[in-house]
């Protein structure tokens, strides 16, 4: 499933961006807001990967991406990608137990694990919270 924001020419703006994610467009600025906070050298910036993906959002630093926020219709995305001392701590804090066995279950790869989670509402966001703070922490 590729982003709701498919038109290369046309840079998401933030009222196409609240009119498409609706409800969950406050966890979005929440996840956001979170992550800024934490990592005030961090920055968040569009990016279009291609016809088939479309546009998506990445807040990184010079060297990685921190978080992937991936819009869809009505609700979004958020994507990680964690190396192994990163996936160690996730596996070893309390988290939601299904995204414990979707990190376990990921292809590890020379940059590390890939885990995408859906966020339909608020229930999972203290779980995105602590899973910035893991990443940004090793």
């Amino acid at each position: 499933m590729k982003s709701i924001f498919a038109n290369k020419n046309e840079v998401p703006t933030e009222i196409q961006l609240e009119e498409a994610l609706g409800e969950t467009h406050s966890c979005w600025k929440e996840l956001v807001k979170h992550t800024l906070t934490l990592y005030s050298e961090a920055t968040g910036q569009w990016h279009y990967s291609g016809e088939k993906f479309g546009w998506s959002y990445r807040i990184s630093d010079k060297k990685r991406v921190i978080i992937y926020l991936l819009p869809r219709d009505h609700f979004f995305k958020v994507a990680f990608v964690f190396g192994q001392k990163a996936t160690d701590a996730v596996l070893e804090c309390q988290i939601s137990e299904s995204i414990k066995s979707e990190l376990t279950a990921a292809k590890p790869y020379a940059e590390g694990r890939g885990i995408r989670i859906d966020i339909t509402n608020a229930t999972l966001l203290n779980d995105i919270k602590l899973l910035i703070n893991i990443k940004l922490s090793k």
